[in-house]
C-alpha cells in the first residue's frame, strides 16, 4: 500500500474547509475548526481525506501538531494521485 507525506499550510478558523492550492511546496488548506484540542487537525484530516477519496482514517499529522506548517501521511496514495487531485506544487517558494 503507497504512503505519501505532504506538506501542509493551514489556516484555522477560516470560513469554510476548503483546499486552497499550493502554496510553495505545501498544500494550502482552511478549515472553520479552531485550533484548540485538536480540532483544526482533525478537519485537516477530513478536508484532505475527503479530496483524495480516501478514509479519515487514512490521513493522519506526523509532524507540526501545533504548528501551521504541518506534515501529514496519507496512507492508500501515491504521489501522482496527490499530483491528480491537487495538480503540481509550485517550484518556488512565495
Amino acid at each position: 500500500m503507497p504512503l505519501t507525506r505532504i506538506g501542509v499550510h493551514v489556516t484555522p478558523k477560516s470560513g469554510r474547509d476548503q483546499i486552497a492550492g499550493w502554496r510553495g511546496s505545501e498544500l494550502s488548506v482552511r478549515v472553520a475548526a479552531p485550533p484548540e484540542g485538536g480540532k483544526a487537525n482533525s478537519a485537516v484530516c477530513v478536508v484532505v481525506a475527503k479530496a483524495l477519496g480516501v478514509p479519515k482514517s487514512s490521513v493522519r499529522v506526523v509532524r507540526g501538531e501545533t504548528s501551521r506548517h504541518k506534515l501529514i501521511e496519507v496512507a492508500g496514495v501515491s504521489a501522482q494521485d496527490v499530483r491528480a487531485a491537487f495538480g503540481h506544487p509550485d517550484s518556488e517558494d512565495s
